[in-house]
């Protein structure tokens, strides 16, 4: 009974290892969770949050204009990662 439910849990994990990652909204994230996206090291950390210390973001358009190194491929991927401006996930 026990291998048969350790069996089961293991067949899920690839399952649970796909989902999508929780929502994490750009105007209120901390370094370190932004740092926990790929793509997002400590250089890009500091300029996000020193874009959002002069104001949010209103968008992904917003993001991209005011952020070097945010570009569609990036947008994209932090998007699917979770990232959300506004709610909102990158559309484009």
């Amino acid at each position: 009974m026990l291998r048969r439910r350790l069996l089961l849990l293991l067949c899920a994990l690839p399952a649970l290892a796909s989902a999508q990652a929780l929502p994490l909204e750009l105007n209120s994230a901390s370094q370190a969770e932004l740092e926990s996206l790929a793509g997002v090291g400590p250089a890009l950390a500091e300029r996000l949050l020193a874009a959002r210390a002069q104001a949010p973001f209103k968008d992904w358009a917003d993001l991209k204009r005011r952020v070097r190194g945010i570009g569609t491929a990036l947008a994209r991927k932090l998007s699917a990662q979770g990232l959300r401006v506004q709610g909102l996930a990158y559309d484009n």
